[in-house]
C-alpha cells in the first residue's frame, strides 16, 4: 500500500522532473557517484573579494584533518563573525567545498570568515571519527581566532543533511566538555536519527527526491559499522541525546517532502521543551536539500533569505564589525 505525502512544491517539481533520481546507493554506486558529488570552489569565488588559504588540523589519532578559510578580501576586522561548515553528502560523500555557496552568502553579508572542514567519510571511517574530526576543526578555529581576525563568541557552527547532523554533534560535544563557545547552530536539513523510522522517513522510501529511505539507511550503516542500536553515541545520532538543555540559539529548516522532516521538527520541539531557544521552518513542499540544489527556485530563495535574516537577529552586535 503506498503511504500518503506531502506533494512536492510545484515549481521544484518541474525542475526535479528534468533531473535523473536514484532511489538506492550501494558500494558500487558510491564509487561512481562520489567523483561528481562536489563542484569546484574557483567559480564562486570568481568576482568576489575573498582570501582563501588551506590550513590543516590535527585528529587525535595523528589524521590530518583539512580546512578552506575564505575571509573577506583587505577587510580591516578584528572581531568578525565566523561560520564553521559541515557539508552534506549523507556521511558517504562529499567534500568541504559542497554547498559552500551557503555559507559564502554570509561572508558577503555579515563580513564572516568561512571555515569548513573536510571530515573523513564512511565507511572508511565510521563511529565517532567523522563528528570527532569536525569537531578538532572547531577547536583549531577557536585556538586560531585573533589569526583569524575572528570574535569567538560569534562562532556559528552550521551545516546541511549529513553536515547538519555532524553541526549537532559537535554542539552537544562543545556543551558537554564545557570548549569553545559556540553563539549558535543552523542545521539545515539536518541527518539525526539513525533509526529510520518516523513517519516522514517511511513516506519518502523510494522518492521523490534526491534522498530516500533506503539511500539514509546506506549511509548510516556505513557509518555505525558493527554498533548495535545500544552502542550509538548520541554524538553520532543526535536524536538519542536525552538533554538538550543549554544549547545556543538553534536554527533548524527542513521540507514537507523529506526524509528528515519528523527527526528535523521532534529535535526543535526538545529543545523547547528543554527550555531552550530554537527556530524551526518547515518549507511546503520541500524536497531533501532542495534550497543547495535549485537556489533560482523561489521557495528556495525565500529559504536562504531567511535564514540570512535570522543569522542578522541572533549575532551579537560588535562595535568593530
Amino acid at each position: 500500500m503506498t503511504t500518503a505525502r506531502p506533494a512536492l512544491d510545484p515549481q521544484l517539481h518541474e525542475l526535479l522532473a528534468d533531473m535523473p533520481l536514484m532511489s538506492h546507493l550501494t558500494p558500487e554506486v558510491l564509487a561512481q557517484v562520489r567523483p561528481l558529488s562536489s563542484m569546484p570552489v574557483e567559480p564562486l569565488l570568481e568576482g568576489r573579494a575573498i582570501d582563501r588559504r588551506e590550513v590543516t588540523a590535527a585528529s587525535p589519532d595523528g589524521t590530518t584533518i583539512p580546512l578552506s578559510v575564505f575571509s573577506p578580501a583587505n577587510a580591516d576586522r578584528t572581531a568578525a563573525p565566523c561560520v564553521y561548515w559541515m557539508h552534506g553528502g549523507g556521511m558517504v560523500m562529499g567534500d568541504r567545498f559542497s554547498q559552500i555557496d551557503i555559507p559564502l552568502e554570509w561572508l558577503d553579508e555579515f563580513g564572516a570568515v568561512v571555515v569548513s572542514v573536510d571530515y573523513r567519510l564512511a565507511p572508511e571511517a565510521s563511529g565517532m571519527i567523522p563528528v570527532e574530526d569536525c569537531y578538532q576543526g572547531l577547536l583549531w578555529i577557536a585556538d586560531h581566532a585573533a589569526e583569524l581576525g575572528i570574535d569567538p563568541a560569534r562562532i556559528v557552527v552550521a551545516g546541511a543533511s549529513a553536515g547538519g547532523g555532524l553541526a549537532a554533534g559537535v554542539t552537544l560535544l562543545a556543551r558537554d566538555l564545557g570548549t569553545p563557545t559556540i553563539a549558535a547552530q543552523v542545521l539545515i536539513g539536518p541527518m539525526l536519527d539513525h533509526r529510520n523510522t518516523t513517519t516522514s522517513s517511511l513516506q519518502f522510501a523510494n522518492g521523490p527526491g534526491v534522498w530516500t529511505r533506503e539511500m539514509n539507511g546506506f549511509g548510516w550503516r556505513c557509518l555505525l559499522g558493527d554498533l548495535t542500536d545500544d552502542e550509538v553515541p548520541a554524538y553520532v545520532s543526535p536524536a538519542l541525546t536525552d538533554d538538550l538543555a543549554s544549547l545556543p540559539t538553534t536554527y533548524i529548516d527542513t521540507g514537507s517532502a523529506e526524509v528528515f522532516r519528523d527527526e528535523d521538527t521532534d529535535y526543535a520541539t526538545r529543545i523547547w521543551a528543554a527550555g531552550g531557544q530554537a527556530e524551526l521552518h518547515v518549507w511546503a513542499g520541500g524536497f531533501h536539500g532542495f534550497d543547495a540544489l535549485y537556489p533560482q527556485a523561489e521557495i528556495s530563495a525565500t529559504a536562504r533569505r531567511t535564514r540570512t535574516e535570522w543569522l542578522a537577529r541572533v549575532l551579537p552586535t560588535n562595535p568593530a564589525v
